[in-house]
């Protein structure tokens, strides 16, 4: 099974480079599922997108084992090459070169600096995918979490390291108009307030003499 592979890789990726739980198996996962979630919805408007679904599914799940924050990102994308090129994985070379175009121009930092890029008629599966990564963003945990592995960050420093990013970046995501897709509209403002939620109950517990 194609998914099963793909995690398998995920795996193997993460255990090479060191790659925390903020970017691993389970952001995979819930990129995987918010991926879907967002493609079900938009498949009655965009019939066409169904010969696309295995790139967006593939794309999701693998779209951070070339992350810069723990490698260089060209020996990464050159492991997301290989992989995705044996035999039994069974994709052909258009899926694997856009599957590789999405996951070098989706994040963050990249829309911010260079926009969108234009990939014809794989743009909107490149939107579901970049969307279901940034919906995975506003889990106020897992950003605590990178801070705590990844800078050495004690409990309360990571708080106010995630504090700081979420109000200069996650909960700026509806202005900053990163959402085109009705499902991630309406799920990124729910997933909003739960943030805010979480920030306060960190700030309750933090304040605590225990």
């Amino acid at each position: 099974m194609l998914l099963s592979k793909l995690f398998q890789f995920v795996m193997f990726i993460t255990s090479k480079y060191a790659i925390d739980e903020s970017h691993g198996l389970s952001h995979s996962m819930n990129t995987l599922y918010y991926a879907n979630q967002i493609f079900e919805s938009e498949i009655e408007k965009k019939p066409e997108l169904k010969s696309q679904e295995r790139l967006v599914y593939v794309s999701a799940v693998v779209h951070d084992m070339c992350d810069k924050k723990y490698m260089n990102e060209k020996v990464g994308i050159a492991e997301i090459d290989h992989f995705l090129k044996q035999d039994d994985i069974g994709l052909h070379e258009f899926e694997i070169e856009t599957a590789k175009k999405i996951i070098s121009t989706m994040s963050y930092s990249t829309v911010k600096k260079n926009g969108y890029p234009d990939l014809g008629e794989y743009q909107h599966a490149y939107h579901i995918v970049r969307e279901a990564d940034l919906l995975t963003a506003y889990d106020f945990d897992r950003s605590m979490l990178y801070h705590m592995n990844v800078n050495k960050a004690n409990l309360y420093e990571s708080f106010i390291n995630a504090e700081d990013i979420f109000k200069k970046r996650v909960l700026q995501h509806n202005r900053d108009k990163l959402f085109i897709t009705n499902y991630s509209n309406f799920e990124s403002r729910k997933l909003h307030i739960k943030a805010i939620m979480r920030m306060d109950y960190w700030k309750k517990i933090l304040s605590k003499t225990i």
